[in-house]
């Protein structure tokens, strides 16, 4: 019944989809267009590009979501781009690399002072975690002074990861880009260093921030009283085993 009353969820984005959109067609198109036989690097660089551009704001458009990741995941496609246009020397393109996950690991912290901190928006959320179920329970047993503790212990280890993300990318850039911007070689190195991006620095960072996540559960069913399975936003109904 509860769940019936609920505002339906957005529909769930595809990571197949998000893969091939961000990763896997943007590395093959950098690599097959920027050819002088082909378009050439400026015009195989904005076609590359235009597909993650195209797919977040279809994304966006579908499901209505729009968050602090998708929010920076286009301004980096766009600064890659513009960057890329004015032929910028490449230790530029490894600044830009590191500076998004830098203000990352910066805002989280810094956002708890706020009302609206990053640790809501990226782990402690409805998409995720039954929240309205959460802090009737942290009423009921007094425990909000022992939450905010706890948030602010996960908010420190994913701007952790963050800072961690921006060193990597910083260093894969540097070592990748080599060649002269605006070249078939530059544009190439580009697409290697997308591929390479996702078991270098996203997989790690993505194994922090789930640690991070089951860290936060466990505490929670600690001052909450719940078990772990009744956290989460979408648990198995109750009564379905008679």
């Amino acid at each position: 019944m509860s769940q019936e009353s609920r505002p339906s969820q957005p529909p769930k984005e595809n990571v197949l989809v998000n893969l091939v959109c961000n990763v896997f067609l943007p590395g093959l198109l950098l690599d097959k267009l920027s050819k002088a036989s082909m378009l050439g690097p400026v015009w195989g660089l904005v076609v590359a590009l235009s597909i993650p551009l195209g797919y977040g704001i279809w994304d966006f458009a579908r499901r209505r979501v729009w968050n602090v990741f998708s929010i920076l995941g286009l301004v980096s496609v766009a600064m890659t781009g513009v960057l890329g246009l004015l032929k910028t020397d490449p230790f530029w393109f490894a600044v830009k690399e590191a500076a998004i996950p830098s203000l990352l690991a910066i805002a989280i912290p810094v956002s708890l002072r706020t009302r609206q901190p990053l640790i809501r928006t990226l782990l402690f959320n409805e998409q995720i975690l039954d929240t309205a179920l959460i802090d009737r329970s942290l009423d009921e047993r007094k425990t909000h002074p022992e939450f905010e503790r706890l948030m602010v212990s996960s908010s420190w280890i994913l701007a952790a990861s963050f800072l961690g993300s921006a060193v990597l990318n910083f260093v894969l850039a540097r070592w990748m880009l080599t060649a002269a911007p605006g070249t078939d070689e530059f544009n190439k190195q580009l697409g290697r260093m997308n591929w390479l991006s996702w078991p270098v620095i996203f997989v790690p960072s993505m194994g922090v921030m789930v640690y991070a996540l089951l860290r936060l559960v466990k505490g929670l069913e600690r001052i909450t009283g719940l078990k772990g399975e009744h956290l989460f936003a979408n648990k198995p109904k109750a009564g379905n085993g008679g």
